[in-house]
């Protein structure tokens, strides 16, 4: 059984941790194949799946729907899913029922953004069994606070109180934590003040391991490209010109042929 005790001992042994987002039974098989350590069922649906400007949509409901999808499609993959908006804000009972949706529906983890004004929630979701992974600097539900997806913690207050409230998580029992656009810097010395390991998208390459949308890694949204991105294939391409052969396949009769037919 997947363990989230192996992202311990990656950071213990020096080896980088690769995670990756995950919405549905499809993509989560594709990736059961791969090196990949774990799946993260994000909220980020919402934007990627949904076509939604922001995360704020994803409820518990669609949240334990994907998961679900995910975990039939890689049963073998350690998964974790994001609690989705002001689920840890509501008190300890709410965040508990939540997250027990959650791993009922296949997920060995969740993650939730921010820490000022939960940690309390957040050790309570630890010490009843749920293993929790944080999620620090853009935090994406936060977007109307900060005015847009910027880069956070540049200034040195900010910067002071990110690891404050990193070294915080880690002390009501996070098991790692996400550094999401925030100066590679300062999310190195979170890195190295830490003993659980740091999860970096748009942090760097000092953080413990890091984390990408499937799709803009595998590059299916051209019109999508932001710096911390590296498209390692061209996805979009490769549909695009799969369904065009199949449409000229269609269109001149040369299928289906008989090999394709009962």
């Amino acid at each position: 059984m997947p363990s989230i005790r192996e992202f311990a001992t990656a950071k213990s042994a020096g080896r980088k941790l690769v995670v990756v987002t995950s919405y549905d039974a499809w993509s989560a098989r594709l990736l059961a194949e791969t090196p990949v350590d774990c799946l993260l069922v994000g909220d980020s649906a919402m934007m990627v799946v949904h076509g939604e400007r922001d995360t704020l949509g994803a409820t518990t409901e669609l949240m334990v729907l994907h998961t679900r999808a995910v975990a039939k499609g890689a049963p073998d993959k350690l998964i974790v899913a994001d609690m989705p908006f002001l689920a840890a804000r509501k008190g300890s009972a709410h965040a508990l029922d939540c997250a027990a949706a959650l791993l009922r529906a296949g997920a060995h983890a969740v993650k939730i953004e921010g820490a000022r004004g939960h940690l309390d929630v957040i050790g309570h979701l630890v010490e009843s069994g749920i293993p929790v992974m944080g999620h620090l600097g853009l935090t994406p539900q936060s977007v109307h606070a900060f005015g847009g997806f910027k880069v956070q913690a540049r200034e040195t207050a900010a910067a002071t109180q990110l690891r404050e409230d990193a070294a915080a998580l880690e002390a009501v029992g996070a098991f790692a934590i996400v550094l999401e656009c925030i100066p590679a810097k300062l999310a190195g010395a979170v890195t190295a003040d830490l003993r659980i390991p740091t999860i970096g998208i748009g942090a760097g390459a000092d953080c413990d391991g890091q984390v990408l949308v499937l799709h803009d890694l595998l590059g299916f949204n051209p019109d999508f490209k932001p710096r911390f991105v590296r498209r390692f294939a061209d996805g979009a391409a490769t549909v695009q010109e799969g369904v065009k052969r199949y449409a000229a396949a269609v269109q001149k009769g040369e299928f289906p042929q008989a090999k394709e037919s009962f």
